[in-house]
């Protein structure tokens, strides 16, 4: 009875270690894995590569945070940028510069015909062959979506005053944007601000006028002002 008892406890004791010893191994192995993944994530880095987008796995198969869609060789959109001619990179870089043009003012009469006041510019800042200034007008030479501004400084005791941008293309005329503005009775001095995004074809004349003759205007660049420049 006794050596029976001694060879149930032996085998109880021998199948305890053994499943111990299992366990232990299956941690070891689970650890390796873990270490043999991190190093090939450092060495890929090491080396200046993004090693998720070399589809690194782990050995159990599963892939950990694999990004094939924007791996080259599997024909994703990144690519090599070309860096072998700078001749390319500076045509690249004047032909993404956009056309731009800033106007301050320079004087302003009244057309009594029209019954206009229109404003003559000086040219502030501009880049680019797409757009012209000349006297009272801008000129569009190449067609595209241009963000166009305006503001003008009214001291008038007209209660509204205002301007008007117009575009005027092969004899016919459109009026782009209107501003109007409600002057103080206190103190008849006030601004107006308008900006806006339009299509401009090539030939396009744009002018600023305000439709009342013998407006009176405050003539100074930080408060009276017209601009446009592509996007």
């Amino acid at each position: 009875m006794e050596k029976r008892y001694v060879f149930l406890v032996t085998v109880v004791c021998t199948s305890l270690a053994l499943t111990l010893l299992v366990v232990h191994w299956r941690h070891i192995r689970s650890v390796t894995v873990e270490l043999m993944d991190l190093e090939r994530r450092v060495r890929a880095l090491q080396k200046g590569q993004e090693w998720w987008n070399e589809g690194v796995c782990c050995p159990s198969g599963t892939c950990c945070g694999c990004q094939v869609w924007e791996s080259p060789k599997f024909g994703g959109s990144r690519g090599k940028r070309d860096l072998s001619s700078p001749g390319k990179i500076r045509q690249k870089r004047q032909t993404e510069r956009r056309s731009f043009l800033h106007l301050i003012p320079a004087s302003a009469h009244s057309n009594d015909e029209r019954d206009l006041t229109v404003l003559t510019w000086a040219l502030g800042q501009i880049q680019g062959a797409g757009l012209q200034a000349s006297g009272e007008t801008i000129t569009v030479a190449t067609e595209g979506n241009y963000f166009i501004y305006s503001q003008v400084l009214y001291k008038d005791t007209t209660w509204v005053m205002g301007h008007v941008i117009t575009k005027r293309l092969k004899g016919a005329e459109t009026k782009l944007m209107k501003c109007l503005k409600s002057m103080p009775s206190n103190d008849s001095v006030n601004t107006c601000y308008t900006a806006g995004v339009h299509f401009l074809e090539s030939g396009s004349v744009l002018e600023l006028s305000i439709p009342r003759k013998s407006a009176e205007l405050i003539l100074v660049a930080h408060a009276t002002f017209m601009g446009i420049f592509s996007i």
